[in-house]
């Protein structure tokens, strides 16, 4: 005890640090130096990203061999409107068989959930499937009807974006390239890969004019609502009418000639669906009055007249849309007036899908399956599904040619489809890790630039949380 006495004499006196230097010459700490660490350590998501690039290239070089894939033959000799009717009617019994009812976590609510998400990409998966189904079997004379599902899908974007905006009110940076790579980011890679003109894939660039015209849209009626004192109602329908006015100016004028600067291709479809995402918009912002209305009909009260009601006004506006002009049977003639009557039909058939409590708790799994793939199974169809170009039909089982027997088409088809599919899923997985770690990736440059950092306490209670005992990663939240 002497001799550590003697050694703790002999020790040299501590600095003592002034205030003042204490301000200006901190002591470093771990958090510091985590704080300063470079822009690659703080992307957590880089590897994610490498990998997902690898996977891209994989099935970039499988689109690219179905593409070229020989041999073929010529899609207009695969014309086969019976094989395209009991195609249809297999989907309706696997639907069924994969029914699936969820009721609400609280059964004594009120609350309806129109248009769940679930129901979506379930609406969304048997439209794609007859999407496809027509290119496929050259299926001529549902023309009109495919108009109306490629319509759906633009409306969509519309509705959805703006419930998302209008709730949210996210209009970052991080939302706009999130979903500019979700949808565009395969879609320009697969082009480039298998050398065909982006027109092919035109629901690509409808789907991102949608989903900035919405944003504008949304932000415009936020600034009129906190800037200029508005109501809810009159900014958002101020918003609404000066982006009709927008639409109106460019679609009904010559203005609209200025879409040839790409292509004939992109001036048809941007004009067939001018108004699809438009009315999207209107119906997202009419959601609050039909969510009350349907908390009304089906909430806590049986209402079975109501229930029947609407399903026959439902029934009676497809008629409606049908036998006024989508019974139309050249294509020149119904075009023109497509962009105004397609919603009568959609109206009708959500007014149909939705006529009870159960309805809207239901959804068939297959189909919400499909539904969550469209845009990779939209673009990929082109290529592996069909093929040069989407002109031939690919041949993988010998003997499934034009003049084979029908079984082995069947087989055919299957077989290019399981694989056309399986691919599409992979394509879907790989976009989505591309766009969430992207997107991280914004979100540490942009903190990076204006100088934030992830924990703004000081240093005293960041040194403090260094010194809390860790928690293993499988326990953590």
């Amino acid at each position: 005890h002497l001799l550590l006495a003697k050694l703790m004499q002999r020790r040299a006196p501590q600095r003592i640090f002034t205030p003042l230097e204490m301000e200006l010459s901190p002591p470093s700490s771990p958090m510091k130096e985590e704080k300063q660490k470079s822009l690659l350590q703080s992307w957590t998501g880089r590897q994610e990203f490498t990998m997902a690039q690898l996977k891209v290239i994989a099935i970039l070089a499988i689109a690219v061999i179905g593409d070229r894939w020989k041999p073929s033959y010529p899609r207009n000799e695969n014309h086969n409107m019976t094989l395209f009717w009991i195609g249809h009617g297999i989907l309706l019994a696997i639907a069924i068989a994969t029914w699936t009812h969820t009721p609400a976590r609280d059964p004594s609510s009120a609350r309806i959930t129109f248009l769940s998400r679930p129901q979506t990409e379930e609406w969304k998966g048997w439209m794609q499937f007859a999407f496809i189904m027509y290119h496929y079997y050259r299926a001529w004379s549902a023309y009109n009807w495919i108009r109306v599902f490629v319509s759906s899908y633009v409306w969509m974007t519309g509705f959805g974006n703006f419930l998302y905006f209008d709730k949210k009110k996210d209009f970052s940076i991080e939302r706009v390239v999130s979903m500019f790579i979700r949808i565009n980011y395969f879609p320009l890679m697969l082009s480039w890969a298998t050398g065909v003109s982006l027109d092919l894939y035109y629901v690509v660039p409808l789907h991102t004019e949608g989903f900035f015209m919405t944003l504008i849209t949304c932000y415009l009626a936020v600034k009129l609502e906190s800037g200029f004192g508005m109501t809810y109602w009159k900014s958002r329908v101020a918003a609404i009418l000066i982006c009709l006015a927008c639409h109106v100016a460019f679609f009904e004028t010559k203005a609209v000639d200025s879409l040839l600067f790409f292509s004939k291709e992109i001036h048809f479809r941007f004009q067939a669906d001018k108004y699809s995402a438009w009315i999207g918009i209107v119906c997202g912002a009419c959601m609050k009055k039909i969510t009350e209305y349907m908390s009304w009909a089906y909430g806590t009260v049986d209402r079975p007249m109501v229930a029947w009601t609407q399903r026959i006004v439902g029934v009676g506006l497809i008629c409606l849309w049908y036998f006024g002009f989508g019974y139309v049977g050249d294509k020149f003639t119904y075009n023109p007036v497509h962009p105004y009557v397609f919603i009568i039909a959609l109206v009708g058939w959500l007014m149909v899908r939705n006529s009870s409590k159960y309805l809207t708790e239901c959804h068939s799994t297959f189909l919400e399956f499909l539904g969550k793939n469209t845009l990779e199974t939209y673009v990929l169809q082109f290529h592996l599904f069909m093929n040069h170009k989407v002109q031939e039909i690919p041949i993988v089982i010998p003997g499934s040619g034009p003049d084979g027997h029908v079984m082995l088409k069947v087989l055919n088809m299957l077989l290019c489809g399981s694989i056309f599919v399986a691919v599409a899923v992979l394509a879907r997985k790989v976009t989505v890790s591309t766009q969430t770690t992207v997107t991280e990736l914004v979100t540490v440059i942009r903190k990076k630039v204006s100088g934030e950092t992830d924990n703004s306490d000081d240093d005293n209670e960041g040194d403090q949380e260094m010194m809390k005992p860790m928690v293993p990663k499988d326990e953590s939240a």
